[in-house]
């Protein structure tokens, strides 16, 4: 089984890619973040043309939105509010295996790495407590993917020194995504198959014209899996050609294969 995690930053205005993307790779599922479509704006028909017949849809217009497109029969749903405001951030199901899969999109939180100045800043550090919360009671075998918005390793980011004062990669950002992962079996897929130090980058900024140039990239863009779950995983693979395609996301799709 094939699962994909990507922050398509408009699904609709982005349709193109993400067919082309589906017809080369076939992944099973498909977990997007930032659709920014409500549920019944949704293009659902480009993804029932293709297979993916089995869709869950948690959108807002404009901002937000999380999606589950499969290929296998979604058993439930629901959508957690981590944010407290109702935004829609989060979705999960569960395969008929009794695997669940939990689709976030963490909020950026600003520019300034200080929640009394900057409230998305206290917002999102709020918001990966409550996960840290729902993750310490957690019993299922779960596969948590999205945009976490955090980029947590030294070698996660372009420059480790440079950017320890830029919201993503503050200590404080990376304390708090450190207390999720210890709050349960959690296994960091990426990290697993691409040790550190290698370079692994998920994101680049729109702001330069060839993000090939610099290389100014972070790895914003996670999965974990549980124990149970994360031993059945055979290899992670993050699509960085995506980003030159044409009107890409800033993010690329990242994908786990995991054996029946």
């Amino acid at each position: 089984m094939k699962i994909v995690s990507w922050n398509i930053n408009s699904v609709r205005f982005r349709i193109e890619i993400v067919e082309q993307f589906l017809r080369e790779v076939s992944p099973d599922i498909l977990c997007l973040q930032e659709t920014k479509v409500i549920d019944g704006d949704f293009p659902a028909a480009a993804f029932k043309a293709l297979g993916y017949k089995h869709i869950m849809l948690h959108g807002q217009r404009m901002h937000h939105g999380v999606a589950i497109l499969s290929r296998v029969p979604l058993v439930e749903d629901d959508r957690l509010d981590w944010q407290a405001n109702r935004e829609a951030r989060h979705i999960g199901v569960r395969l008929a295996n009794g695997m669940r899969i939990e689709n976030v999109y963490v909020p950026a939180g600003g520019d300034v790495p200080d929640r009394d100045v900057n409230p998305k800043f206290g917002q999102k550090l709020d918001f990966v407590e409550r996960m840290t919360a729902w993750s310490k009671s957690l019993t299922a075998p779960t596969l948590l993917v999205g945009d976490f918005n955090i980029a947590p390793l030294p070698s996660d980011v372009w420059g480790h020194k440079q950017l320890l004062n830029v919201v993503s990669h503050t200590p404080i950002e990376v304390d708090a995504l450190d207390r999720l992962k210890a709050s349960n079996t959690w296994v960091d897929l990426g990290r697993h198959f691409h040790p550190a130090p290698a370079r692994l980058h998920t994101w680049w900024s729109y702001r330069s014209p060839d993000f090939t140039v610099n290389d100014r990239g972070r790895r914003l863009d996670h999965m974990w899996a549980t124990a149970e779950v994360a031993a059945k995983a055979v290899s992670h693979t993050v699509f960085e050609g995506c980003r030159s395609w044409l009107k890409p996301s800033d993010h690329v799709p990242i994908m786990t294969e995991f054996a029946a």
